[in-house]
């Protein structure tokens, strides 16, 4: 038995793309009903990712039309299934990157989904429980797992929630892995965007002393007075990158843009990691520089249910709040070519809750 209104039954309000052009509209579809292990959530808020480019102008070349994106949701619970303990109705909840797995793999059962052997289910242009294509949060409501919805401190405002959901738990999840929360270690951002800003405060938060490496001075103000960076350098500033060789711990890597790996290598004290999130059209370096220096190239995606609810608390507890610009709905398609020029400081949130009618 489910509590409140069939949602299965009701419109679902959305913007999609409908073709590779990438241009979002209005659209009318239904989601799935409430299962008893589901949560329905009215949407509040969306956070704009770069996936939301890329799925609806088909870069990956597998998008399913009409596509609905938006992976960083979060909102108010309106409905339960039977079976559902975690939340209750009027809770403030979340849903990320993935709304479903197999739940029976090694990496399901240790709380790391993403991994999932099966592969995770995304929130959007993924196959749900029915068949379904998945649509995601630029829309008026979700039905979703229990499993894969997480709760929001209520303390923590919920527009600024969004954009650590996927944003945030993508460079949270890799310097967990590495023991970056360390305090005294050093800490390398390359790119100062919705992901590298994160990771800036996330590594002040933990005591990390943490260099900004940016092709642009003009984010050398913003890296050093607003994000608290101890140090900003200028990557094609070969004076500057020599002096920082084999000063780091670890070096994230949040640019989608080609990089001299080499040149970061030589930045790493042995031992030390370099970690990917964005995505370069290719990885090229020289093995010696990996060898010698016993270092290590490692790749992280987002991350599992488990570190995602530990972030979100760790988040509220430590008045750890995304640098975010709201915009209604109807500003979508600005908002996504002013991301693919870089023009956004630093995460754009969607109001969904007050815009989209």
């Amino acid at each position: 038995m489910t509590m409140t209104c069939d949602a299965g039954k009701e419109n679902c309000i959305g913007w999609a793309a409908r073709d590779p052009s990438g241009f979002l509209s209005p659209y009318q579809f239904n989601r799935r009903e409430v299962g008893a292990d589901d949560v329905s959530l009215t949407i509040l808020y969306c956070g704009v990712c770069y996936a939301d480019v890329a799925w609806t102008r088909n870069v990956q070349g597998h998008s399913k039309y009409p596509l609905v994106p938006g992976h960083e949701i979060v909102g108010i619970v309106k409905e339960v299934g039977s079976n559902v303990e975690r939340v209750k109705i009027g809770d403030h909840v979340g849903v990320g990157t993935y709304v479903n797995s197999c739940r029976e793999c090694e990496y399901c059962d240790e709380g790391l989904e993403v991994q999932c052997i099966k592969g995770a289910v995304y929130t959007f242009d993924g196959i749900d429980t029915d068949g379904s294509v998945t649509k995601g949060g630029y829309s008026s409501y979700y039905v979703v797992h229990q499993r894969y919805c997480y709760r929001i401190p209520e303390n923590y405002p919920l527009a600024s929630a969004a954009p650590l959901l996927c944003a945030g738990i993508t460079v949270w999840t890799p310097m967990m892995r590495h023991n970056m929360n360390q305090p005294g270690k050093s800490l390398g951002v390359i790119g100062l965007g919705g992901l590298g800003h994160m990771a800036v405060k996330f590594g002040k938060s933990f005591g990390l002393k943490v260099t900004v490496f940016s092709t642009s001075l003009s984010k050398k103000d913003e890296a050093l007075n607003l994000l608290g960076a101890d140090n900003f350098i200028i990557s094609s500033n070969d004076e500057e990158m020599k002096a920082m060789e084999k000063s780091l711990d670890f070096v994230i890597n949040t640019a989608s843009a080609d990089i001299p790996f080499d040149r970061y290598l030589a930045l790493l004290k042995s031992g030390g990691v370099l970690s990917l999130v964005g995505f370069p059209s290719e990885v090229k370096f020289l093995p010696i520089n990996l060898i010698l220096g016993m270092r290590s190239i490692a790749g992280s995606v987002t991350g599992g249910t488990k570190q995602t609810q530990e972030m979100l608390n760790y988040c509220a507890a430590h008045e750890i709040y995304p640098n975010i610009e709201i915009v209604p709905i109807q500003y979508a398609n600005e908002a996504l070519e002013r991301l693919i020029n870089k023009d956004i400081k630093y995460r754009f949130v969607i109001d969904v809750g007050n815009s989209l009618k």
